[in-house]
C-alpha cells in the first residue's frame, strides 16, 4: 500500500481518519480557497479538495493523498466559518428553523499514478427554532468558530438540530469516511 498522506491541518479531520485504523500523515498545503465567480457551491468544494491534494503532489511521490474542503449552504447563500462570536450569531440566527447543507467535497490522488478520484457528499441539517438567548449560550459553551455554520455536529451543536438527512454523517465533521472507503478500496488499500 502506498503511504496515506491527509492534506489537511484540521484535528477534526484527522481524528475521523484515524478512525480507520491506517497509517497516516499529514501536511497542510497553501492554496487560494476563493470562490470563482459563477462557481457552483459543489464546483467549489470538488475543487478544492482535488487542489488541496494536488498541491502536495510534487513533495510527496508515490502517496494516496486525501484532500478535502467543505462549506455550509443556507438557502442560496454559502456560509464559512464565523471567526467571531457575532458572526457565529447572526449565522446561527439565519439558521433558526431553516435548512442547512453541508458540501464536503472529497479527492483521493494516487501521485505515483496521476490518478485522482473527486465527489462531493451532501449532508443536511434541520435546525431547531432559536432564540437569541439560546444561540449566545451555546456559543459561550462550545465556541465553535472555527466550523462552517457555526456549531461542532460532533459536539453540543447537535442539540440545536431537529433532524439530519444524508448518505454519511462523518461528512457533516469535514471528511465523509464511507466515501473515502471506497475510493481507498478502488486503490487497493485493505479496510479492515
Amino acid at each position: 500500500m502506498l503511504p496515506l498522506l491527509l492534506a489537511s491541518s484540521s484535528t477534526y479531520r484527522r481524528e475521523l481518519l484515524a478512525r480507520l485504523h491506517l497509517p497516516f500523515v499529514c501536511s497542510s498545503p497553501d492554496i487560494d480557497e476563493s470562490h470563482r465567480p459563477g462557481e457552483s457551491a459543489i464546483e467549489l468544494v470538488k475543487r478544492l479538495a482535488e487542489q488541496k491534494a494536488r498541491a502536495l503532489a510534487d513533495s510527496h511521490p508515490a502517496h494516496l493523498i486525501i484532500g478535502s474542503d467543505q462549506i455550509a449552504v443556507l438557502g442560496e447563500q454559502i456560509i464559512g466559518k464565523p471567526h467571531t462570536f457575532e458572526r457565529a450569531r447572526e449565522q446561527l440566527m439565519a439558521a433558526s428553523g431553516a435548512s442547512v447543507t453541508f458540501l464536503t467535497g472529497l479527492a483521493l490522488l494516487n501521485s505515483q499514478t496521476g490518478q485522482c478520484q473527486v465527489d462531493c457528499v451532501p449532508f443536511t441539517v434541520h435546525m431547531r427554532p432559536l432564540d437569541q438567548a439560546r444561540i449566545e449560550r451555546y456559543l459561550r459553551l462550545e465556541q465553535p468558530y472555527d466550523c462552517a455554520g457555526s456549531f461542532k455536529a460532533e459536539g453540543l451543536g447537535v442539540s440545536l438540530f431537529q433532524s439530519t438527512e444524508g448518505p454519511d454523517a462523518t461528512s457533516l465533521i469535514g471528511l465523509p469516511l464511507i466515501r473515502l472507503i471506497d475510493m481507498l478500496l478502488a486503490e487497493g488499500v485493505q479496510i479492515p
